[in-house]
């Protein structure tokens, strides 16, 4: 196994490098004190620094690793504005980690040994919404047959994380802008005031632009909020941070099941693909591959149906460059035949003495486009099996039997190669 166990490797001096190379925050990412929830994303859940659900794994930054230009501008902004009591407004896609920004934020805050309160603006009913932020007294409605706090209480001393503060009723944002500006708030059905002694993260993927021009949101509260915004990029951004990514993710589950493996051509589909559900569809995907695959190298043809469109090494290398000649050794000789006689030779591809396609100006794209089938058809699996296996032999002889050198000459990478040797059972020697 020792061949499929590098990529592991790689990607975890990769994230090692990562905080290496960021120094402003890297020592508080390492703080055996302050670690996050074990709670999933975007829940109503409180964390208090005391909570014996915390947990620290290289997962819960998840969504902060790598070391794209992105995510390290995200990364230098939560450490100039942590320490601040700054209003910051989190924007971004669905599923990009701005729940993540928030609990860092208020990690490395001075307010980090109170607690941080979220709240998803966007999962409760509007009618519930004053009482749920500022709490009420029995009897205020019916139903109310005790007395609760709101969230505002809960996160004193500390942090609110307002989620989703997009899709607040318009209603609601007109007190939630009273209490930001004055700093106190009554509860529902009570007159005694209370100091708001909190400070205000919020978050959204919506354009608060846009539903300030279609009047949905108030142009006053979107500037008592943005004081200090910050932009979470999408996935498809910032691809070059996928392999770390997708490792962190990997060693999380780990913990649970045995982990797998991906082969160059499985991230090759993966780095192709577009992530219109950002970190949290990735996270989704390498889980579903861990339950069905648990131990396994996981190879393109094992991703879900959606990658398979994403063929190996095609959307990250040039065209491979090949020389072409008649398989040497055909199990089937009616591939054979059919091979010979459906590939007729054209005019504009150099040959030599025996009417062999040799000049390796001649693309795969050329030569598929002379194929053609034969009158009586032919075996395509044994024939494209028979091909595959005489151009992965003329890539050892030509390497004299290095592998990560034949698997250059093939485009692809040396895992990958490894693999269809066994597959075949071909030898190799280094």
């Amino acid at each position: 196994m020792e061949d499929h166990t590098v990529y592991v490797g790689v990607a975890n001096e990769a994230i090692s490098h990562a905080w290496q190379t960021n120094p402003s925050i890297s020592a508080n990412l390492l703080k055996d004190s302050n670690v996050y929830s074990s709670n999933p994303p975007h829940t109503n859940s409180i964390i208090t620094a005391g909570s014996s659900k915390l947990r620290k794994t290289p997962a819960t930054l998840v969504s902060l690793d790598g070391q794209s230009d992105a995510i390290n501008r995200v990364r230098q902004l939560i450490a100039k504005v942590a320490k601040t009591n700054a209003s910051v407004l989190i924007l971004g896609e669905s599923g990009t980690g701005k729940e993540i920004v928030a609990r860092e934020i208020h990690r490395y805050s001075l307010r980090c040994n109170n607690t941080f309160v979220p709240v998803n603006c966007g999962a409760i009913p509007s009618e519930l919404m004053e009482s749920e932020l500022f709490g009420h007294e029995k009897g205020a409605f019916t139903g109310a047959l005790n007395s609760r706090p709101g969230r505002f209480e809960m996160a004193e001393s500390g942090t609110l994380f307002l989620d989703e503060i997009g899709d607040m009723s318009l209603d609601m944002q007109v007190k939630l802008l009273r209490v930001l500006q004055e700093r106190t708030f009554e509860r529902v059905g009570s007159n005694k005031t209370q100091v708001a002694d909190v400070r205000i993260l919020a978050a959204t993927h919506r354009r608060l632009e846009e539903r300030i021009r279609a009047n949905q949101f108030r142009e006053d509260l979107y500037y008592r909020l943005n004081v200090f915004p910050i932009e979470m990029p999408p996935l498809r951004s910032r691809k070059e941070d996928l392999p770390v990514l997708i490792n962190a993710l990997i060693l999380d589950l780990s913990h649970v099941r045995d982990a797998i493996v991906l082969s160059d051509d499985a991230l090759d589909a993966l780095m192709a693909y577009e992530w219109p559900g950002n970190i949290r569809e990735l996270s989704n995907v390498i889980e579903r591959l861990c339950i069905l695959y648990p131990g396994e190298i996981v190879t393109a043809d094992m991703l879900p149906e959606k990658f398979h469109g994403f063929a190996s090494g095609y959307f990250l290398h040039p065209p491979v460059q090949l020389e072409f000649t008649a398989p040497r050794r055909v199990s089937n000789p009616q591939a054979a035949t059919a091979a010979a006689t459906a590939t007729p030779i054209s005019p504009n591809m150099p040959t030599n003495v025996n009417n062999e396609i040799t000049s390796s100006h001649c693309t795969p794209q050329q030569l598929l486009a002379k194929v053609r089938l034969a009158a009586d058809g032919v075996d395509l699996k044994n024939f494209l099996a028979d091909l595959e296996k005489d151009l992965l032999q003329q890539a050892l002889d030509k390497s004299e039997g290095v592998v990560a050198q034949a698997a250059k000459l093939l485009g692809l990478g040396r895992t990958t190669l490894v693999e269809k040797l066994r597959k075949y059972g071909m030898q190799r020697l280094a």
